[in-house]
């Protein structure tokens, strides 16, 4: 490999646990950062809040903004407080010790696709114990609302 460090932003849902993206890149600037959550809220919807570090990738115009017009509560954690941000805290960890340390890295390709892989086993395979020992994926399905009234799917009728 090129032996290159790489960076990753973690994305979690506070409710269900779930891994909702880690983007892998040499860089991740704030404009990417902000694509990212644009393409997050786009599947999922618009979360009231997002608790982020005082990182420089963080503190920034474009997420600012991109914040404001969304109506979406920026909640910065103190520096030296990561408990205030646990849940990623302990994605953190367990990423570190179970994805990470545990595999070599040939190129940001197989960074990309290995740590993918190991995302999806987490949303839909581990379980949890902070969730009953289900999965997050399964957790998430179980909190899921029924769907919304409007636009369905017409069925066919014979007559």
């Amino acid at each position: 490999g090129s032996g290159r460090p790489f960076r990753t932003f973690n994305v979690i849902d506070d409710g269900s646990r779930e891994s909702l993206v880690i983007e892998v890149d040499f860089s991740l600037p704030a404009e990417r950062v902000v694509r990212v959550l644009e393409k997050i809220a786009g599947e999922r919807g618009v979360p009231r809040e997002i608790v982020v570090y005082d990182g420089p990738k963080f503190v920034s115009k474009a997420l600012d903004l991109c914040a404001a017009q969304r109506g979406v509560a920026l909640r910065f954690i103190r520096p030296g407080k990561p408990v205030e941000n646990c849940f990623v805290e302990s994605f953190n960890g367990t990423f570190r010790k179970d994805c990470l340390d545990a595999h070599w890295f040939e190129d940001l390709g197989h960074a990309r696709r290995v740590i993918e892989s190991w995302r999806q086993d987490y949303n839909n395979v581990r379980p949890h114990s902070g969730l009953g020992d289900l999965a997050p994926a399964e957790f998430a399905a179980l909190r899921e609302p029924p769907a919304p009234s409007g636009r369905q799917t017409p069925k066919s009728s014979s007559h």
